[in-house]
Parts: C-alpha cells; sequence; structure tokens
C-alpha cells in the first residue's frame, strides 16, 4: 500500500431542504390555512479515528467531500427528512487544518475520536411559519442554508510508542525486521527507507510495543535537507526515543557527533522532542571496529547526560533483548496519557431543535470515503 501522509481537499456540508408553500384543501374544511412544512437539515461531513487505517491513500484522489441535501419539506405539515452524515474514517494519528489560516480544526489521536469538520446547512422553513392574523394565506417559504465550506490540509502523524532515529545506514530498519514482522527495504545505501515503518514488538510474554522507523534524518533536516521536517513530525508522536549510531566508513562521520547533530536538529525542529525520554543504542557490535568503540562511545555518551547506552548487533541478535527490556521499563516510566472520550456525533433535527444535539449516529448510517 502507497504511504501519503498529507493532502489537501475541499469538504461541504450538505444544503438544506427548502421548505414548502401549501395549502390545506379538504372537504368541509373551507380556508385551511398554510400546511408547507420545513425541509430538513443538510449532512454533516464527519472525520473519524480508525485503527484499522494506516495511510491517507483513499483521501488522496478524493479532492472534494460534499455532504447529503435535506430532503424538502412538503404539504400537509409534512417535514424534510434531515440528511444522513457523510462519515469519513482517517488513521488514528490525522490532524486536520485550516488550508487557509493554518489554525488546527481537529486532532484524532485516539480510536473512535470524531470531529464535525464541515456542519451542514438547517432547513428551510415552510409557510406555516409565516402565517399572521394580517397574512393567514402566505406564499412564502425559505430555502434552506448551504453547507460550511473550507479547504482542509489534513495530516497523518504516525502513533508509536518507540520511535527509532539515526543517520541513514545506521541499522534501523534491520533492527525492526529483526524484533518484528515488518519488513522495511534493507540495502547497503543511504536513504533506503524513504516512508516510516511501524512494528509490533514483543518485549517479553506480558509487555509488547509499537515501534516506529523514521526515514533516515540528516544535518539540516528541520529545515528540510534529505527527507526534511516530512517525517520529523512523525517524532513529535512518539512516547519514547531511541537513538541508533554507530561507526560509518565516511571519515566525516562519527557516532557522536551524528548524536549532537541529530540533538540539535530535533531541538530546532521542536524543544520538547529534544528532552522526551530516550536511550542509545550501538548497531553492528558484531563489526570488530565497533567493537572496540563501544567503552569510547559510552564514556561521551555518559558526559551527554545519556547514561543508557546499549551495543547490539541486529545479524548475532546480541543485545537485542537486553534492549528490548531497557525500552520497556522507559515506557513503564512514561505511561499514556488517558485519551479524552470521543467527541459526540450530531444528528439532523427537524422542527427547529438543536442541529448540534449529542446524539449518536447509526453505524447504517456510515458512508466510507471511497464508495
Amino acid at each position: 500500500m502507497r504511504f501519503v501522509d498529507e493532502v489537501t481537499v475541499e469538504v461541504r456540508g450538505g444544503d438544506g431542504g427548502r421548505g414548502a408553500v401549501a395549502f390545506r384543501r379538504e372537504k368541509y374544511v373551507p380556508l385551511g390555512g398554510p400546511s408547507g412544512g420545513d425541509g430538513g437539515h443538510g449532512g454533516n461531513v464527519v472525520f473519524v479515528a480508525d485503527e484499522r487505517l494506516t495511510t491517507l491513500l483513499d483521501l488522496r484522489y478524493r479532492k472534494r467531500l460534499v455532504g447529503k441535501t435535506g430532503e424538502n419539506g412538503g404539504g400537509k405539515d409534512c417535514y424534510g427528512k434531515g440528511a444522513e452524515h457523510t462519515i469519513v474514517r482517517v488513521p488514528i494519528g490525522t490532524q486536520v487544518f485550516d488550508a487557509n489560516d493554518g489554525s488546527i480544526v481537529a486532532d484524532l489521536d485516539a480510536e473512535g475520536k470524531r470531529h464535525i469538520v464541515a456542519p451542514g446547512g438547517k432547513g428551510g422553513r415552510g409557510n406555516i411559519h409565516f402565517a399572521t392574523p394580517q397574512d393567514r394565506a402566505p406564499r412564502r417559504a425559505e430555502a434552506g442554508s448551504p453547507g460550511v465550506e473550507r479547504l482542509l490540509r489534513i495530516e497523518l502523524k504516525l502513533l508509536a510508542d518507540v520511535g527509532l532515529l539515526g543517520y541513514p545506514n545506521v541499522g534501523k530498519s534491520t533492527l525492526i525486521s529483526a524484533v518484528s514482522r515488518a519488513r522495511p527495504k534493507v540495502a547497503d545505501y543511504p536513504f533506503t527507507t524513504i516512508v516510516p515503518n511501524l512494528g509490533v514488538v514483543a518485549i517479553d510474554e506480558d509487555r509488547s510495543c509499537v515501534m516506529a522507523d523514521i526515514p533516515g534524518l540528516i544535518e539540516g533536516a528541520a529545515e528540510g535537507a534529505g527527507l526534511g521536517t516530512r517525517f520529523l513530525k512523525h517524532v513529535e508522536r512518539c512516547r519514547v526515543l531511541l537513538h541508533i549510531v554507530t561507526l560509518d566508513p565516511d571519515p566525516a562521520r562519527a557516532p557522536l557527533k551524528d548524536f549532537d547533530v541529530l540533538m540539535d536538529e530535533l531541538a530546532r525542529f521542536d524543544e520538547a522532542l529534544a528532552k522526551r525520554p530516550m536511550l542509545v543504542g550501538i548497531s553492528k557490535t558484531d563489526l570488530p571496529d565497533v567493537a572496540k568503540r563501544v567503552a569510547v562511545i559510552k564514556r561521551g555518551m555518559k558526559k551527554r547526560g545519556v547514561d543508557t547506552v546499549i551495543p547490539f548487533s541486529s545479524a548475532t541478535n546480541e543485545g537485542i533483548q537486553t534492549l528490548l527490556f531497557a525500552l520497556g521499563d522507559l515506557l513503564a516510566a512514561n505511561p499514556i496519557t488517558p485519551a479524552p472520550r470521543p467527541e459526540p456525533l450530531a444528528k439532523a433535527v427537524r422542527r427547529g431543535e438543536d442541529a448540534t444535539a449529542d446524539v449518536d449516529v447509526d453505524e447504517d448510517n456510515v458512508v466510507y470515503v471511497n464508495e
């Protein structure tokens, strides 16, 4: 499946139905008076977080999402039916922004969380509302109001427990493939990974976590160098960070220097990221040159305030379990903040009731975006 983490779409709530102009015409009922009913409310466009989705691919080619129009009013005091809501399912971690002013509209960071991104219009009033002692047979009614229309920028920030950070080719993809069923592309050239990969990691019999392989970052990433800020944003949703360092054939590179550069890039992108709970892993310790430098790297990390430095080899599995136990302890020390309860979804109503009443919509009313 193609990974898509940013799209721009135009959304528009459904229009309200027209009010009716009608009169009672019944035998033995002279001058029956007006009987035109109100139009139904237009349907809302609602985004709902769904754990079964991992990409915004469904929205990639849907440039416009329009809610359904409310039914027109009828004679004999018949009110039009309110339109069903259009439910658009998006991955957990989706953020919705107003494309014009950049303000955040919704942050769907929990399963089932929902937000009305484009409310539908109200139905127009029928002529029964316009009767007065001076005009007992009004011949006018209201048109339904249009739904709210806006341009949205939708971003996906992956939710994970552990985020893998490091320069290209330090062994992040090899590690996640060794500890989970994720199978990212692994090769001996830089930027092999060009999309984030998620893997479920079993720490022991009772504990597990979700690990995210973030594409390799380099100096200047906060300004867009390499893969730039496109993937730095995914680090924001990781509870803890695992920095991976190792020796590199390039003489301009060094493990401690790499760590300093990436910490600086994190701080320039977001100060809070540089303070995120973390530990450091030294990869490829099956190579003699790397094994010789482990003690030196640990001393350098200690001077930088990093006490937990774990050497490991994904090729031989040496140190892997120690690394996983350390990650489990770090996660336990930084529990998840309970998510707020999902917002109630407004239901289209009639007879002048509040269109934002706290009423859930039946699952039968769900309309998937790709239908």
